[in-house]
């Protein structure tokens, strides 16, 4: 469980980053597999357990920006998280890590 919530957070992080620096953000859904691939899907419409189920994937993540915040929904199994954050409330602990990097730690 404590992978799990750590990549949506680190996810948020990172989406939370890119907006302070002025970066657009567009909403990302990030697929694992279940041997460990990642896929990501930009603007889908689909439902997140829908896409999961479409693509074989063992754990999903939807990035969503909305004007100086990030929700960031997960699903595992039976595992469910949401994360809410706004660049105007955030502190941070350290610098944001690269988005190749966010899901291998």
């Amino acid at each position: 469980m404590q992978r799990f919530a750590e990549q949506a957070q680190s996810l948020m992080d990172a989406a939370l980053a890119a907006l302070e620096r002025g970066e657009s953000c567009q909403e990302m859904t990030v697929l694992i597999s279940r041997d460990g691939g990642i896929q990501l899907c930009a603007d889908s419409d689909w439902p997140l357990d829908s896409l999961m189920l479409d693509r074989g994937a063992r754990t999903g993540y939807r990035v969503s920006p909305r004007r100086g915040s990030v929700r960031v929904e997960g699903r595992e199994g039976l595992r469910r998280c949401m994360l809410e954050g706004s660049t105007a409330n955030r502190w941070r602990v350290g610098p944001a890590r690269p988005l190749q990097n966010l899901l291998a730690s």
